[in-house]
């Protein structure tokens, strides 16, 4: 329930009875006739009455609720009022920001709707009268805030491939085990359950033989953002790719029921939640994604926190890849024995504008060095072109350092 920090001014009953004492005083004085005075008396002693009029009323608006969430191009709806305790008529008028459109929603609601993934406050401007009407407040507060998540394609997003944890899960393994795919069938031994003991061929080869099944596992997933700031033109412009991608390798791995978490470095203040499994764990990663709650921890530094990255967790990072200190996390993490994949969300050159074909190629070259030299740390980088999924992109990670 904020309070409008409201600034006074006279109002019009004022100003009309000012123009009308300061009229009659000057005509009294340059025609002789005094008596405009006494016309004048009355209104300079409503005038006169401000100090001892009821105190200025202070406005306090309150929103229903205070913090709404939704997707893009979905309604939220949002009731907005404003008292002052004491029965004082306030004018309220809802406004909205760039990139974000309000409709009135009836009895005093709006609805919110953007087109772009962010947080949009919903301004409330006030106008109240004090001191009998001889003045008026008019302020403006933020009354709620909408933050919108970004809408992740359906498509699912594979992890690469790796050592998995001992842990019941949907992907399908090389290490047999408990699981329905089939691996092998080798002779019985001591301790061998007997719901295993293939009997066909038990019976053909006159002892016992057993079947063997590949174990599905569960995987930890932890998507690292950058949020460093970036040079104007389309390093900003990508920024929009780095939510979106995230959001898709979440809502994969949730889908498939591994633990997913969310690190968001940049600026030397790091937001991280860590892996979980659930529904609520979706919009909790988006709200860290999007710093709108106190759900997440915070850390100093430039490197992911060691509580926020678990043993044997697959990190998948998004970044333009232009920061150094961003790089240096991604080789800290395969330091630790992580497997890292960095998506370099930058299509094409950070140039803007028609330059030499020479600038741009001298980029690419440089670009293609940079990926050798991670690759050589131990750090995956895949390119995501403009005109391809997540997905696709996903699809060209190396398998060399698979260990399955």
């Amino acid at each position: 329930m904020p309070e409008v920090e409201l600034r006074w001014r006279a109002s019009v009953v004022t100003q009309s009875a000012a123009t009308c004492v300061a009229a009659a005083m000057v005509a009294a004085l340059v025609t002789g006739r005094w008596e405009l005075v006494g016309f004048a008396a009355p209104l300079a002693g409503i005038l006169c009455s401000l100090g001892w009029q009821r105190r200025a009323p202070t406005v306090t608006v309150h929103a229903d609720p205070d913090f709404q969430r939704c997707f893009e191009d979905e309604p939220a709806r949002v009731t907005v009022r404003a008292d002052t305790g004491d029965g004082v008529a306030v004018t309220l008028d809802c406004q909205s920001v760039s990139g974000m459109d309000l409709e009135p929603g009836g009895t005093g609601a709006v609805l919110a709707r953007a087109s772009r993934w962010g947080r949009y406050p919903i301004r409330a401007s006030v106008r109240v009268t004090g001191r009998g009407g001889l003045l008026e407040g008019h302020g403006t507060v933020d009354a709620a805030e909408v933050c919108v998540f970004p809408v992740a394609p359906s498509q699912p997003t594979g992890i690469p491939l790796t050592d998995l944890l001992d842990r019941l899960g949907t992907h399908l393994t090389r290490h047999t085990g408990a699981g329905v795919e089939f691996a092998d069938i080798r002779p019985y031994v001591p301790g061998d359950q007997l719901r295993t003991v293939n009997w066909p061929v038990s019976a053909r080869r006159g002892s016992l033989h057993v079947t063997e099944r590949l174990t599905d596992r569960a995987a930890d997933v932890v998507v690292l953002v950058d949020t460093y700031p970036q040079p104007p033109g389309p390093a900003t412009r990508a920024t929009e790719r780095t939510a979106r991608g995230a959001a898709q390798v979440v809502q994969s791995a949730l889908r498939y029921g591994d633990r997913a978490g969310l690190v968001a470095l940049g600026s030397r203040t790091t937001r991280w939640l860590g892996a979980d499994i659930g529904r609520r764990q979706f919009y909790r990663i988006l709200d860290t994604m999007l710093g709108a709650a106190d759900t997440f921890e915070k850390a100093t530094g430039t490197l992911a926190p060691r509580a926020a990255v678990p043993t044997g967790a697959i990190v998948i990072a998004f970044s333009t890849m232009l920061d150094t200190e961003f790089a240096l996390a991604l080789i800290d993490l395969r330091r630790r024995g992580h497997p890292v994949i960095a998506v370099d969300v930058l299509d094409g050159s950070p140039v803007e504008g028609d330059h030499d074909p020479l600038v741009h190629r001298m980029w690419a070259m440089q670009r293609s060095f940079m990926y050798r030299d991670m690759a050589t740390v131990g750090v995956d980088v895949v390119r995501w072109p403009a005109d391809a999924t997540l997905d696709q992109a996903m699809a060209l990670v190396p398998v060399h350092r698979s260990r399955r």
